[in-house]
């Protein structure tokens, strides 16, 4: 479980710019075995939140926790993937996957779920949108962390392939009992893959609702609309 105690952060005066609080005593618990979906309007802390998780920032006051020990840096046991393309172009698909194993997993096997096996020896400017980012999901599974953490993933691929993604990121994680936490901006993308839409806001950042999905296989399209809108009327739209 991923525990955030009380945390205050704030990034430095720059310039004319002052210093401004982006956390005031946020706390926050995501759960281990679902997908936790962190949903907000661009500009909203999203990016900052998962960057304090994964370690590349440090808190101000405050804790985070997984699993009873404190983050304080980046580790092994939580992986990013960003939005932005994350690939070495100067690697192969396959050492790019490689690169990332510690011994104990196999790039082939690793781009064989992904469907990516033949690409191996490409790089990644022969590929793809989409193919890049089963390249990271590839490297995600080969380091097998506790945590996986996703910042917009698929904001630059287009609907079909995004769907397909879906369904091989869904199939990934129901084999495992990791903390996975998708940040997102998409109302929809965060009802079809979460088990939990926390949806954050305002400055300093608030949890604004907490919307738990049960049974979603068996909700209704009807159903399903009026937890969108109960989302939206929370999110406010873009």
């Amino acid at each position: 479980m991923i525990k955030i105690n009380n945390l205050n952060f704030a990034y430095p005066k720059r310039g004319k710019v002052q210093k401004q609080s982006l956390f005031e005593n946020f706390s926050l618990n995501i759960k281990k075995g679902k997908i936790t979906s962190i949903l907000g309007r661009s500009g909203c802390g999203k990016t900052t939140l998962i960057n304090l998780i994964a370690g590349y920032l440090k808190t101000e006051r405050g804790v985070i926790e997984k699993d009873g020990q404190v983050i304080t840096a980046p580790g092994r046991d939580r992986f990013v993937i960003n939005q932005e393309n994350d690939l070495f172009d100067w690697m192969t698909v396959y050492e790019n996957v490689n690169f990332c194993s510690n011994g104990t997993g196999s790039a082939d096997d690793c781009l064989r779920i992904v469907g990516l096996n033949e690409f191996k020896l490409k790089f990644p400017s022969e590929l793809s949108g989409g193919m890049k980012k089963r390249v990271s999901f590839a490297r995600a599974m080969i380091v097998n962390p506790d945590c996986l953490i996703m910042d917009e993933p698929f904001a630059s691929i287009d609907y079909k392939k995004r769907n397909t993604l879906y369904a091989e990121l869904l199939k990934f994680i129901k084999k495992t009992d990791k903390a996975i936490i998708l940040v997102t901006h998409d109302i929809d993308e965060a009802i079809n893959l979460s088990d939990e839409i926390i949806v954050i806001g305002d400055t300093p950042v608030t949890v604004k609702a907490v919307f738990e999905i049960k049974n979603k296989d068996n909700l209704s399209s009807n159903e399903l609309l009026k937890l969108k809108m109960k989302i939206k009327s929370v999110f406010g739209g873009d």
